[in-house]
């Protein structure tokens, strides 16, 4: 029989004990790891104690020294910012400590790069993700320039902006390419709008050579598709979980980040219909079959473990949390594993879909709408697989038989 350690927790984080360990006991956390958290909370406010640091001064800087004390003392275990991640959220969220701090840029850029930053947070109104991919590309461009220890803004002409495109394209592919193109227009877009450039030289950015529909959508057969769904053990909190999941991307065509960002709120059940948080932040509601419905509400019902997250789905381990795209993908992948299937990505579910729909007698149109894609020639790409309407197309060749 496991006996409950002892800890001391002395120090300004004494008042959180009882209610981090309720927090820990309801992300889902066994209490043997309960009390390896108890521990690193007693260690971290004896420290703060000892260092005469309060609350208000624990920074990320500062909670990076601790972890140092920590592995230099000889601790094992919760010695990374993953290991201590769960009590700054707490912590965070009670607004008792300060809240992430995003490391500023420096060198000559660094007053360019915030207002950048500012630029596409505030007027652009960009995604986080979005934001950390254009900062990157504007970080490369801005090492580019250096000269010294300054930037001559005012010197930078069009060649110098092609010969950056050639140098940081020619290692990447077409996808890649494309996406450093875009942000770099962005970059010198705003560079101009906002004084730095004299000249607009967003026309000196070569385009990516790329041909659309040039490839035929990805999908997965359906006897592959039972193969997958039947790998799932609905017997058990795992198998009711990726059934739901699987069947939400392969009947609706939901990406696995409209997936994983799906929350309890955005069901519902009486309408029949789902929320979906798609790209642009763009919600929209989409009706929820009687399969996907029951399904669902056997997952919700018997295997989601009760929790304060809104999540629809979670996490199998704790921090019983929300899955993550990512999280997603590897549900897919591990069906496949499990049906003795090559691995495939969440996507080829999404042009399974599509591609199950057309051969349905759906329109290209109708198709487009379902899958929530607004350009039409991102959908025309399933006409190559509609094969039963390209062959009441083809002419009988000259001379032969049709």
């Amino acid at each position: 029989m496991m006996t409950k350690p002892h800890v001391e927790v002395r120090g300004d984080l004494a008042v959180h004990v009882s209610g981090y360990r309720r927090a820990l006991g309801e992300l889902g956390y066994s209490e043997r790891t309960v009390w390896t958290h108890m521990g690193m909370l007693g260690h971290l406010s004896c420290w703060l104690e000892d260092v005469g640091l309060g609350l208000d001064g624990l920074t990320d800087d500062r909670m990076t020294e601790f972890l140092a004390v920590r592995r230099h003392g000889g601790d094992r275990g919760l010695v990374t910012v993953f290991g201590i991640a769960p009590l700054l959220v707490y912590l965070r969220g009670l607004g008792v400590v300060p809240a992430c701090s995003r490391p500023l840029p420096v060198g000559p850029g660094a007053a360019f790069l915030e207002r950048y930053r500012n630029y596409l947070v505030s007027e652009r109104g960009m995604a986080p993700q979005g934001v950390v991919r254009y900062e990157k590309v504007a970080e490369l461009f801005v090492s580019s320039m250096v000269t010294g220890d300054e930037i001559d803004w005012a010197a930078l002409r069009a060649g110098a902006v092609t010969r950056f495109v050639v140098k940081e394209c020619s290692g990447r592919g077409g996808s890649s390419a494309r996406n450093l193109v875009a942000a770099l227009r962005s970059l010198l877009r705003f560079a101009h709008l906002d004084g730095w450039t004299p000249l607009g030289l967003v026309k000196a950015v070569p385009s990516v050579a790329g041909w659309q529909a040039r490839s035929l959508p990805r999908w997965v057969a359906p006897e592959d598709v039972r193969l997958l769904l039947g790998s799932c053990d609905r017997r058990s909190e795992r198998g009711r979980r990726d059934y739901a999941l699987l069947l939400m991307l392969v009947r609706l065509g939901l990406r696995a980040g409209e997936v994983a960002s799906m929350r309890l709120d955005d069901i519902d059940w009486r309408a029949g219909e789902v929320v979906v948080h798609g790209k642009d932040r763009r919600e929209e509601p989409m009706p929820l079959p009687n399969d996907i419905g029951e399904a669902l509400a056997d997952y919700l019902r018997e295997g989601r473990p009760i929790t304060e997250s809104r999540s629809v789905f979670l996490r199998l381990l704790a921090p019983r949390q929300g899955m993550t795209p990512s999280g997603v993908t590897s549900v897919v992948y591990g069906a496949c594993d499990r049906a003795g299937l090559g691995r495939i990505g969440a996507h080829r579910l999404r042009h399974t879909a599509g591609t199950d729909m057309l051969r349905a007698g759906a329109s290209l149109a109708e198709v487009g709408q379902a899958l929530r894609q607004r350009v039409p020639a991102t959908t025309a790409i399933y006409a190559k697989v509609d094969h039963a309407r390209l062959r009441s197309l083809a002419r009988a060749w000259p001379g032969g038989v049709s």
